[in-house]
């Protein structure tokens, strides 16, 4: 699930760029640590939010697998 989860963000970025995920200038790994990512994944709590920044946006994931980006959301959960 952490995997799908970083993929999700790369689209949500990559949805408000208007260009396909592998054309992003930034690379997700460069913003915010993955094994923060998994670490919340893996806790039993769904109540976090995890807030990076990328030169041009602000990123947020929630523990319900909620993706905004500059405050809007992007992606929700499945």
């Amino acid at each position: 699930m952490t995997q799908a989860l970083i993929e999700e963000v790369a689209r949500a970025l990559a949805d408000v760029e208007s260009v396909e995920p592998h054309e992003l200038d930034v690379s997700i790994e460069d913003h915010v640590s993955t094994d923060a990512i998994r670490d919340l994944v893996s806790h039993d709590s769904d109540s976090w939010r995890l807030r990076f920044e990328t030169p041009n946006h602000v990123v947020e994931v929630t523990g319900t697998e909620q993706i905004l980006v500059d405050g809007e959301q992007v992606r929700s959960p499945r």
